[in-house]
């Protein structure tokens, strides 16, 4: 009698630790590529994307703050984590748009942005993603049109602290000034030298 109360007892935390996002079919992505902000459009706009949330994680610091994290004393990293339906859109396709946002030749620096916590960086949720990610990358190392290496890291996910409010969906919220930074970050222009066009 003991071991079946262990049992169901055991089995009751394994539901309770499902997810709604897994209950429901959906699943998670996580890209660190700079600026959060810039990261966010590119996927709101795939059909099977949910929801996107800029946040930092790939750290050693609980509940950060922006300011924290820009110190580059956390540990973290500035990146956006999706909600999606695999029905809908396949993480193959998230890691295309992820590359093709991205300036996966500097390690610790996109576009005017510096220092470790705007790293790119691939953050995988199961091993089917490990698998994917590392291939895409080992892919675009094969074919790139670009001289330096591919230094984008790819690492199990860990914890993700969702940014401040104020940071949520900011080029809906601050049009002109996220275009304005953008344009002075130089972001696009790079992006066209990588690969060729702009996203």
């Amino acid at each position: 009698m003991k071991q079946i109360r262990q049992l169901l007892y055991t089995s009751m935390l394994l539901i309770a630790a499902i997810t709604p996002a897994a209950a429901n079919g959906m699943e998670t992505a996580t890209f660190a590529a700079g600026c959060f902000w810039c990261m966010e459009h590119p996927f709101d706009e795939i059909d099977g994307v949910i929801s996107t949330t800029s946040g930092y994680t790939g750290g050693h610091k609980d509940q950060p703050t922006y300011q924290q994290v820009s110190s580059g004393s956390t540990g973290h990293a500035e990146a956006v984590q999706i909600l999606f339906d695999p029905a809908k859109v396949s993480y193959q396709q998230l890691l295309a748009v992820y590359w093709r946002n991205s300036d996966p030749t500097t390690a610790n620096r996109q576009f005017c942005d510096t220092g470790s916590q705007y790293r790119p960086a691939i953050f995988y949720h199961n091993h089917k993603q490990q698998t994917l990610a590392l291939a895409s990358k080992k892919n675009i190392q094969r074919h790139k049109t670009f001289v330096k290496d591919i230094v984008t890291e790819i690492k199990p996910a860990t914890t993700f602290w969702p940014a401040e409010t104020y940071h949520q969906n900011y080029y809906l919220k601050n049009p002109i000034r996220y275009k304005f930074y953008r344009y002075n970050c130089g972001r696009d222009k790079r992006l066209q030298y990588l690969w060729g066009s702009t996203p």
